[in-house]
């Protein structure tokens, strides 16, 4: 009898520690940036991060009554961090696809664009196997666009990895590579319509094979967070219906980037 007790006790005390977990106050939420990515996450000549995943962070802690914590991240890490617990979220245009999936949880989509190519204006560079065999490609590492490349024209092109999508525009200025692949926003706002992007242009399809980019840009949390998960899915729903998120989307874009 006194075994039964002690088994029923602990059982129960297992239920209400799992229950505080599931209880757990988010009052404070530590998101991973990266602030490389113009137009969605940069740093400021002021110092300060702004963009959109920046102001999207923001709206959705206020949404939720939770302090906002910004924490700067390179790219190929962020996953890594995040299961370290260096933040408790990522909200870095980080596609949602089944590889990322094994390893954490995404919320709901808050944007979806295609991915491009970029080639310099008269360069003549055709988006097919014989029109790319023996060139070189510039892509940010760790990113679907590096393995839509690595997948597809891995043994046809020289694949130049870069830390963020800044140093490979920076090379496709100087010549050192032939093309550039990201997503086609970050490409536009980012070099095409700047003064430096002015001798180069988009060439062939939007890609959007779902296979290698995903269901659109979600935010990522650890598996066990589940009760953030859903605070940030709630909140992600309540600035679109209240119309914060159009507001935010306004100031950086002419066209819906959430239906992508």
């Amino acid at each position: 009898m006194i075994r039964r007790l002690f088994v029923v006790a602990a059982v129960a005390a297992i239920g209400l520690g799992a229950a505080a977990l599931e209880a757990k106050e988010w009052k404070k939420i530590r998101i991973g940036v990266e602030g490389a990515y113009p137009p969605f996450s940069e740093v400021g000549p002021d110092g300060k991060l702004k963009g959109f995943d920046i102001d999207i962070a923001h709206a959705l802690c206020a949404k939720i009554g939770a302090e906002c914590e910004l924490v700067l991240q390179d790219w190929d890490g962020m996953i890594p961090a995040l299961l370290a617990k260096k933040f408790d979220a990522i909200v870095a245009s980080m596609s949602i696809t089944e590889e990322r999936k094994r390893r954490v949880d995404f919320t709901d989509k808050y944007y979806q664009t295609a991915a491009r190519f970029v080639r310099k204006k008269g360069s003549g560079i055709e988006i097919t196997k014989e029109g790319l065999k023996g060139k070189k490609i510039g892509v940010q590492r760790a990113t679907i666009h590096d393995n839509y490349l690595t997948d597809n024209y891995g043994d046809t092109v020289e694949i130049v990895r870069y830390g963020t999508q800044d140093e490979a525009n920076l090379d496709m200025l100087a010549g050192r590579i032939d093309l550039l692949l990201a997503d086609s926003i970050a490409l536009l706002d980012g070099f095409l319509k700047t003064e430096r992007g002015k001798d180069f242009e988009f060439v062939g399809p939007e890609l959007r094979d779902k296979r290698w980019f995903g269901e659109g840009a979600g935010i990522a949390v650890r598996k066990e967070d589940q009760d953030l998960k859903k605070l940030l899915n709630d909140a992600i729903a309540a600035i679109r219906a209240d119309g914060t998120y159009d507001k935010i989307a306004k100031k950086y874009f002419d066209f819906d980037i959430y239906g992508g």
